[in-house]
């Protein structure tokens, strides 16, 4: 299959303009396979040569104009075609094949009741997979759909549907859409309908959810409803279709895919089982961030691939931002959970060899291949962050003037990086470009440290940068007040590289914090008494903030060897037990015991590790005895679950069904526990099948995988091994469950034969399945705990161009974080 070029894409966008698709789907032909016909209205400007993309099972006629193309002519993906200068009409009819591994068509049979569901997932080169199309972003045009579906199915689209007495459902057409952009879901779904500004609005999902959508669906309509409103008082543009669904789909690779008027999110939002309010709050923050993308992706969208953090990093910034207004009264600050989360993933995906650009040079990204590759923590959560920054800078007025500026000149169309710069600039008097320059087009992080000199009550303060960019930042000054607790005196905002050190008048305060509040995108060190302070009264800093900008400064530092991973613990033990927000107990408990214990400990250093996590929770498990902060509790039970080393405590939870004190074990904690059970080597097959039997749905289903391929028997792993590498019927889901439950820090001998294997495998993987397999291959199934040179230098000698992109990047990010921990095991 040929990858588009942006040479060709360019090209063909100035022969082409693109006006009408009608797309029939037939989902009545079996299992396997559905019927699909695309009739396509165009005009080519000037005499040429082009072609039309599509993956097919068969490709069964194809008409220009009425008149039959020669149907072996299709090469890969590609059906060519020579054109005369004017309007044509392309008619091309097909047998698509469904996927299992969430891309083009998915289809999903429900085990909880034999159900099944289909949906589209057309992001890149996959709506190829559904119907002919000439597929770049900046062909764009109005779509009808047309679908024939099972009796006691409902379909979905982009726009309204109805069924007519024919039995078809039809969609409303369109405006002006990317190929990408295109959606339908089918099935027999569970929906929940209101109006809100005089459109309908739905939220849908499978039968066997039902329960679970109906107990959550006043707030999910809550939030979409609030967040609907604050973005009309944000943008001039009205929202630009006809409708407003979410769809909650199985096996579903991303978060969720902003097709415009049909959102589809995993699953796994419908919550089954008990949740934290942080994690509440990140599925509003997602209904957001896809609502952004309304305006910022499907109104106005990227003419090319290099621009696609245009899309996210602006839907990403407005997500937790329009949260933060629109619902605080659910979420009352979801910038905390945005600093301890979400940019601690864009500093460690800046920091591997893999980093590029927020806005990589358009030679960086010559075709799709390579595009697919930048979303990534960069393009997500760095590129946030540097709108954040940009808003602070450049205040929300001007910002907010800027984006309407670009919504009016380039609605329904597409833009580039420049245009989106030009329209801020014509906002203020500010040098957006020489902005957009030093924060866009560099990669890495910068580094501030502060430095104060004086004496007395005069003090000077100095902020040392490592590194190029200019950053307005608010200094937290912290005084210890007699009760020992750090008392804020003032917070005073710098633009570094400063002119001239700041005075401060006064005794020397105790703390120093850089970057207060969170309002920048650097890495912070401090000087050697306000880290003391910071050491010794992190909880007694009141702001939740200011205590993630720290808590994020210690995780940098245990990741750049300047704190030993103990240390980090130790500050863990000592603090996290009278932390109240939620979301810093979950990443920093998240970091002791995925990253320091299973990776940045040596093995005979994890016991100590794995007893000081432990601690930690049942301190909170005292802590929450009133039933007064169950997320909390919540938190330290899965602590407790995780971090056991021995069988007898959770095996007697799991017997009980309930938490002594509570909670009552719901399916999530019955298969976290039997999972760890499995590690432990304190459960057997039968008992996971007695499982599976008492909880049947799509999540036991992956629960019972996870937990078959983590029991420490030869048999169970060279099972799971066969599974993922030697056939090809594991879903998504099932693989990436599988390649969970493989490796374990505490099997690391009975593995150690399947180390040599993993790439071999995985390569050949990825050249059969695809970019969306290899890289859950390279994420889940790689052995993430075979920590010495000998692995390393393994990975380094297979790492060569000729495996699937998706994979190499994924395979290059690992053997650095790889590198990392083996630097920790010698600090």
């Amino acid at each position: 299959m040929s990858v588009l070029t942006r040479d060709e894409a360019q090209t063909r966008a100035q022969l082409l303009d693109v006006q009408h698709y009608s797309v029939d789907l037939d989902l009545t032909t079996g299992d396997e396979t559905f019927e699909s016909t695309s009739l396509i209205r165009f005009t080519a400007r000037t005499a040429g040569d082009t072609f039309v993309e599509l993956k097919p099972e068969t490709l069964h006629s194809a008409l220009l104009d009425d008149e039959p193309l020669d149907v072996t002519t299709l090469d890969g993906n590609r059906l060519p075609l020579r054109l005369s200068e004017g309007e044509h009409v392309l008619r091309i009819s097909t047998t698509m094949r469904y996927s299992r591994t969430g891309e083009g068509m998915h289809r999903f049979a429900d085990p909880s009741d034999g159900a099944s569901y289909v949906y589209t997932q057309l992001f890149m080169e996959d709506v190829q997979r559904v119907f002919a199309a000439f597929d770049q972003p900046d062909l764009k045009a109005v779509f009808e759909t047309a679908v024939t579906a099972p009796e006691g199915w409902t379909v979905l689209a982009n726009g309204i549907t109805e069924q007519h007495p024919d039995g078809v459902w039809r969609s409303a057409a369109t405006p002006p859409l990317s190929t990408y952009f295109v959606c339908v879901a089918a099935g027999p779904w569970h929906s929940v309908r209101t109006e809100h500004a005089g459109l309908p609005f739905g939220i849908h999902c499978r039968r066997s959810l039902a329960p679970h959508l109906d107990a959550d669906a006043d707030e999910i309509l809550a939030v979409t409803k609030a967040c609907y409103d604050r973005f009309h008082e944000k943008f001039d543009e009205p929202y630009p279709f006809d409708s407003y669904d979410q769809a909650f789909v199985p096996e579903f690779n991303a978060g969720a895919m902003e097709n415009p008027g049909l959102v589809t999110f995993r699953d796994e939002f419908v919550f089954r089982s008990a949740v934290t309010v942080t994690e509440r709050q990140t599925r509003a923050m997602v209904i957001a961030h896809e609502m952004a993308h309304m305006w910022f992706g499907d109104l106005v969208t990227l003419r090319w691939w290099d621009d696609i953090w245009l899309n996210e990093s602006f839907a990403e910034y407005m997500g937790y931002q329009t949260v933060n207004e629109a619902c605080s009264d659910l979420f009352p600050d979801t910038w905390v959970d945005f600093g301890v989360t979400r940019k601690a993933w864009g500093y460690e995906a800046d920091q591997r060899p893999s980093t590029h650009p927020v806005a990589p040079d358009p030679e960086a990204v010559p075709d799709t291949a390579s595009a697919l590759l930048n979303f990534d923590g960069i393009s997500y959560a760095k590129g946030a962050s540097a709108l954040r920054q940009l808003v602070t800078w450049l205040g929300e007025k001007d910002f907010l003037a800027g984006i309407n500026i670009h919504f009016k000149r380039h609605k329904f169309g597409n833009a580039t990086l420049a245009d989106f710069i030009d329209n801020l600039a014509a906002a203020t008097d500010r040098d957006v470009h020489a902005w957009a320059d030093q924060w866009l087009r560099t990669t890495g992080v910068d580094t501030l440290t502060p430095a104060l000199t004086g004496e007395g009550l005069h003090w000077k303060l100095t902020v040392d940068r490592d590194g190029s960019r200019p950053h307005r930042v608010a200094a937290g000054l912290y005084d210890r007040d007699p009760s020992g607790e750090l008392v804020l005196r003032e917070r005073r905002e710098l633009d570094v590289p400063q002119t001239e050190p700041a005075e401060l008048t006064g005794p020397r305060p105790a703390l120093v914090v850089l970057n207060d509040q969170d309002l920048t995108y650097t890495k912070l060190r401090f000087d050697q008494p306000s880290l003391e302070a910071a050491l010794r009264g992190l909880s007694r800093i009141p702001d939740a903030l200011t205590r993630a900008v720290i808590w994020n400064a210690l995780r940098d530092m245990v990741r750049d060897g300047d704190l030993r991973p103990a240390d980090y613990l130790d500050v863990a033990l000592a603090h996290l037990t009278e932390e109240t927000e939620l979301a810093l107990v979950q990443g920093v408990l998240g970091f002791a015991r995925t990253q320091i214990a299973d990776r940045y400990v040596t093995a005979e250093e994890r016991p100590a590790a794995l007893s000081t996590i432990r601690q930690i929770a049942r301190a909170l498990l005292r802590r929450t005895e009133d039933g007064e902060a169950p997320g909390l509790r919540l938190t330290a039970v899965r602590a407790l679950i995780d971090s056991a080393t021995t069988p007898d405590q959770i095996a007697s939870w799991l017997d009980e069904g309930t938490v002594h004190g509570g909670p009552e074990l719901d399916p999530e904690l019955r298969w976290r526990i039997l999972a760890r059970l499995a590690v432990l080597g304190a459960t057997d097959e039968p008992t996971i099948a007695a499982e599976l039997e008492r909880d049947p749905s799509a999540t036991g289903q992956e629960g019972a995988a996870r937990c078959r391929a983590a029991l420490p028997t030869a048999e169970a792993k060279a099972a799971a091994w066969s599974a993922l590498f030697d056939t090809d019927d594991l879903s998504n889901y099932l693989f990436t469950a599988t390649a969970q439950g493989f490796w374990q820090p505490e099997q690391a001998e009975l593995v150690r034969d399947y180390v040599p294997r993993f790439y071999p495998a995985a390569i050949a993987l990825g050249a059969r399945r695809g970019a969306a397999m290899a890289e859950a291959a390279g994420r889940y199934a790689f052995p993430s705990y075979a920590i010495d040179r000998e692995s390393l230098a393994l990975g380094e000698r297979h790492l060569t161009d000729e495996m699937i992109p998706a994979l190499r990047r994924k395979l290059v990010d690992q053997l650095d974080d790889l590198t990392r921990a083996l630097t920790t095991h010698t600090t």
